[in-house]
């Protein structure tokens, strides 16, 4: 039986459908269509060009930037000259850009821009290994060691087509095709090992559970450095032969005028972003005057009604129909044009949990919001919530084709084809996470009697910020206790915007400073000029050195330490940080109050 991978899968489209469009950029007013059959020219001529460069198969390449058809060509081009691509987020600092292109032994990297370049600049001293580096579109940097992307393509028409094919030709379904590199609750991050046969799998049992269509459409905003965009922007659109937007950047000032001009019909994003299209709700809502007032509650009255027929699978019908109807035509369609979801078939919050009010909201106004659950090691998917089968406030049922169980402390274990092969060089972490088969995913889960899931805490000190990104608290908190005024810290940021941190005082080094600056020891903790030293230290020794995502953005001083007869330490003198998180509630609340 012939090997069948997403590369695979992106030929075929080249032959059934040439001629239609696979992604579009938008230049000036007008967005910009680039064919299959371009698509997979582009991809080739890019594996060829890797080739060429010295990209050996099983080896790795790096990518760097934020999304662009570059990115998407360079990842499919790895994977086609035998090798796989291992994805840097764009708001890591250098010595992050570093420790990933060292860990993936990577030879050469993909970067978007000029800022890019200057992290791995400040740090190639370091990486004996990296070779190349090409420049994307638009880009270009005088030095030896880069490329830019013109100048990187031609390189691909030196290798013959049929070593290409050979190359491809070569590929085995359980061959590593790409790295998703993911904080661990401890230490630097790991580098989650996906198959060809995870991503072809999981991308074709997904198109026929949504019933995806070549005539649907995505925006591609979320970073692909995550595997979620990367299946729907990659895997997924390759398999279904959909076209893919590139939205503009940055997507804060673009992204709803592209949704707008777009209409994409299927929408994948993190709570963060969907709070913020519920703040745009809520806030017109609060605008609305008289007839239109009384015109929006009774269309949620509706729309409630509705929605909680439509999730248990029932249609509904007689008055409730016509009222529903006529709800849609007077509100439900001006808010969905507002938010360009005026097409959008599937609406789909994932990466981290949402609010239950988020989800009633968008469905109250005929919006199918759902909740999907998973992670990078089983490929992006364990559970989802389909239309007709959608519980608020649960992530749905276990995704079609694997087994989803409880082990006795109710960690939630997931086996299937979807289950990665691994950490990238690190077989201790493997089989920790990874036993004969099942994957442990550190989270805690219940079902009920129709096997819905709930996630309903976790086993992992990850934190999950409301934008998505997984946050490994521990190295920040070793960082701000290297601070010399701090004892203790912890972070906090769990569905939170932003990191804040609950810190407390050395007390000798507090002493000294109340007695350097003539201050009361009782009222060290909020004077002005200990938080101005606390800022100082937190912005050169902990931000300047961790991604925007994880700075540290207020902190709050205790007025004492962490005790055993408290509760918040062990014996051992580990914090308890569910005790802390309890007894602190008030400080915590007011780091947030006013975000």
């Amino acid at each position: 039986m012939a090997t069948i991978t997403i590369l695979h899968r992106l030929i075929e489209n080249e032959r059934n459908r040439p001629d239609a469009p696979a992604y579009n950029v938008k230049e000036g007013e007008s967005w910009m269509a680039t064919s299959w059959k371009e698509y997979v020219a582009q991809v080739r001529r890019a594996a060829g060009a890797l080739i060429a460069l010295g990209l050996e198969p099983q080896k790795s390449v790096c990518i760097a930037g934020f999304n662009r058809p570059e990115w998407n060509i360079f990842n499919l081009a790895s994977m086609f000259a035998g090798g796989h691509s291992a994805g840097i987020y764009s708001s890591l600092s250098p010595p992050e850009v570093q420790y990933i292109i060292e860990d993936s032994q990577a030879n050469i990297i993909l970067v978007e821009n000029e800022t890019q370049w200057e992290k791995v600049r400040e740090v190639r001293d370091r990486l004996p290994r990296l070779k190349h580096a090409v420049m994307m579109k638009g880009s270009h940097v005088d030095d030896p060691m880069v490329l830019d992307w013109e100048a990187f393509m031609e390189m691909g028409d030196q290798v013959s087509s049929e070593l290409i094919q050979q190359r491809l030709d070569g590929i085995r379904l359980e061959q590593l095709a790409t790295l998703i590199y993911t904080s661990g609750t401890t230490g630097p991050p790991k580098g989650v090992m996906l198959s060809h046969k995870n991503l072809i799998w999981t991308a074709e049992s997904g198109v026929a559970l949504f019933n995806i269509k070549p005539s649907d459409s995505v925006i591609s905003y979320l970073p692909l450095s995550h595997i979620a965009e990367q299946m729907f922007s990659i895997h997924t659109a390759v398999c279904a032969g959909y076209q893919v937007y590139f939205a503009q950047y940055p997507p804060q000032k673009f992204l709803n005028r592209n949704f707008r001009e777009v209409l994409p019909t299927i929408v994948f994003s993190v709570p963060r972003v969907w709070e913020r299209f519920a703040e745009g709700i809520t806030k017109s809502l609060a605008r609305s005057k008289g007839i239109k007032a009384l015109l929006a509650a009774w269309s949620m009255r509706v729309g409630k009604r509705v929605s909680a027929l439509k999730n248990e699978g029932n249609t509904p019908a007689g008055f409730l129909a016509l009222q529903h109807k006529l709800a849609d035509r007077l509100v439900y369609s001006k808010v969905k044009k507002a938010l360009g979801l005026s097409r959008a078939r599937y609406c789909i919050s994932g990466a981290a949990p949402i609010a239950s009010e988020i989800v009633e909201l968008f469905n109250t106004f005929d919006i199918p919001l759902m909740e999907l659950y998973g992670q990078s090691e089983d490929s992006g998917p364990t559970t989802a919530s389909l239309l007709g089968a959608n519980k608020i406030g649960k992530v749905g049922r276990a995704w079609p084709g694997i087994s989803v169980n409880l082990a006795e402390d109710g960690e939630i274990l997931v086996k299937g084809p979807n289950v990665f092969m691994g950490y990238f060089n690190d077989p201790s972490a493997t089989a920790s996470e990874l036993v004969d088969g099942w994957l442990h995913t550190g989270d805690l889960g219940e079902f009920d009697e129709d096997g819905y899931l709930t996630i309903i805490g976790r086993k992992k000190d990850i934190l999950i910020t409301s934008g998505g990104l997984n946050i490994a608290p521990r190295n920040i908190e070793a960082a701000l206790m290297n601070l010399s005024l701090v004892s203790q810290a912890v972070c906090i940021g769990d569905q939170r915007k932003y990191i804040t941190a609950l810190l407390t005082l050395n007390e000798e080094a507090a002493a000294n400073f109340a007695q350097l600056h003539g201050i009361e020891e009782q009222r060290l903790h909020t004077h002005p000029a200990l938080i101005a030293e606390i800022q100082k230290g937190i912005d050169e020794q902990v931000n300047a050195n961790v991604s925007r995502a994880e700075h540290v953005r207020k902190f709050c001083i205790l007025p004492r330490d962490f005790t055993l007869e408290d509760g918040e330490l062990t014996p051992t003198l580990k914090i308890k940080r569910r005790i802390v998180i309890e007894h602190f509630h008030e400080e915590i609340e007011s780091m947030y109050s006013d975000s």
